[in-house]
């Protein structure tokens, strides 16, 4: 697939984007990069990778930039991503992509933008931005699941998950790390040392890093937010357990004077005097009454119970 930037994408062959003063993107697979590379006559120190890409970067060449997109898939972060690379000089930007994620970014930005002022810049600035496109939204998504985590916890709810809580910070820590590596490919774009990009536009990396610097810290926040849930969660758990154990300390408390008047009044001797009486069962059965009661007020009144 080829477009010429104009006001919109435009529709190309691969012959009209040699042959035209307009800027080009092209998205190739490895196998069409590998034949076609040299007629982009980008001097290319870094080959671009195109297998086991797992990391968002870019690499200045000579008279190129070439680098990886790793996306982590926003459904899905733990098992998914989107992996393709990159190369471009001032002439244009190749994806080099065997999946299908940069022509759909390319085909939004098609159907969706239209410029005043196009220039390569300005789509890459529409790419990087589709990237990031709904990352607002899901970071608030996990602050409405982790503050409704927070209320059933102190509300003594037992359908809270901590697997999800754990989700949750793996799925930020990882977003947390994708941000710092779009932050670097910014940079490097920014630097611009090679001089593909015009001064003006330099404005539009300098826009894209600072969202993305917004969204890195509310990864951030929220990973912080998260360890206080967690936190919260496990102090409320000690509260349950202390709350249990105090209740079989006042139940052991209790029952420790009955054990011993039952022991004491079962053993079998013949000289218990007492056993002889009318009123011994009756006093017995007062007495342990009245050590039950009189425990019970005392925790009562201690806030134990």
């Amino acid at each position: 697939m080829y477009y010429l930037i104009n006001n919109k994408l435009e529709e190309s062959s691969r012959d009209e984007i040699f042959s035209t003063e307009y800027q080009y993107i092209a998205i190739l697979n490895t196998k069409e990069w590998m034949e076609d590379k040299n007629m982009f006559k980008m001097g290319i120190d870094f080959e671009p990778q195109t297998t086991n890409i797992h990391v968002t970067k870019a690499e200045e060449n000579y008279d190129s930039i070439t680098g990886t997109f790793f996306i982590p898939v926003r459904d899905n972060i733990q098992e998914d991503e989107f992996k393709f690379a990159f190369a471009l000089d001032e002439k244009g930007i190749v994806f080099i992509d065997d999946g299908t994620q940069s022509r759909k970014f390319v085909r939004k930005i098609r159907s969706r933008k239209k410029w005043r002022l196009p220039s390569l810049e300005r789509f890459i600035y529409e790419f990087l931005n589709q990237i990031i496109r709904h990352d607002f939204r899901l970071m608030e998504s996990y602050e409405y699941e982790l503050n409704d985590m927070e209320n059933a916890i102190l509300q003594d709810e037992d359908d809270v998950s901590t697997q999800r809580l754990n989700e949750i910070r793996a799925d930020i820590r990882d977003l947390r790390n994708h941000y710092e590596q779009l932050l670097d490919l910014s940079e490097v774009f920014e630097e611009n040392e090679n001089r593909f990009f015009k001064e003006e536009n330099l404005r539009y990396f300098r826009l894209f890093s600072n969202r993305v610097e917004r969204l890195r810290d509310t990864s951030t926040a929220i990973r912080d937010y998260t360890m206080q849930v967690r936190d919260l969660y496990k102090m409320q758990l000690d509260i349950k357990q202390n709350h249990i154990m105090t209740l079989l300390t006042i139940i052991t408390t209790t029952f420790t004077p009955l054990t011993f008047i039952v022991g004491w009044y079962g053993m079998n001797f013949k000289y218990m005097p007492e056993l002889e009486y009318t009123w011994t069962y009756p006093m017995i059965l007062l007495l342990c009454i009245v050590v039950t009661t009189t425990s019970l007020l005392y925790f009562k009144r201690k806030k134990w119970i």
